[in-house]
């Protein structure tokens, strides 16, 4: 399996190619994660988000992902993903691992090597963490996405437990 590590840390500080975004639609900013990581790179990430063409008001559908510059933050860009709210979004598993899989082609597209990654879909939009960190470690160990370092950051000892959990069940199975 290759490079899938798990950070209990502020994602805001990761030194990577990329960080990736859990965002909302619009890509202005929001809570949680989205507030922490447009905070932290100041008003050009929120300009460069304004340059994505909206329709709608949606500049990123549910399970889909865009890239921008990162502004003050220690990486060379922001791949913002949409995850998909768990109790309103039909097939909201199909949809998160989309999320994921269209991040991580963005950033192989853009010849990133680290990402720092959140746990997308779990905060306010409510995905069950032990679920969740399932499709986020079995998308991360596809073979398509071999060439990059995924580094997730997790906020809270109950974000890094579920991800440790599902990181040692997928591990066992590959050993197997």
């Amino acid at each position: 399996m290759h490079n899938i590590e798990l950070i209990r840390g502020d994602i805001t500080n990761a030194s990577v190619d990329a960080i990736v975004n859990a965002a909302d639609p619009a890509l202005l900013g929001g809570g949680g994660v989205d507030g922490a990581i447009h905070r932290a790179a100041g008003p050009a990430l929120l300009q460069a988000c304004k340059q994505i063409k909206a329709v709608n008001n949606v500049r990123c559908p549910t399970g889909e992902a865009r890239i921008t510059i990162a502004g003050d933050l220690k990486a060379r860009y922001v791949i913002h993903t949409v995850g998909p709210r768990y109790a309103i979004d039909p097939n909201p598993a199909a949809l998160l691992a989309r999320a994921y899989r269209s991040a991580f082609r963005l950033a192989l597209d853009n010849h990133c090597k680290i990402l720092a990654v959140p746990a997308i879909s779990c905060g306010v939009y409510a995905y069950p963490l032990a679920a969740a960190a399932e499709i986020a470690i079995g998308t991360s160990a596809d073979s398509a996405f071999k060439g990059l370092s995924i580094h997730f950051y997790l906020f809270g000892d109950e974000s890094f437990a579920a991800f440790s959990a599902a990181l040692a069940r997928h591990k066992n199975a590959q050993t197997r």
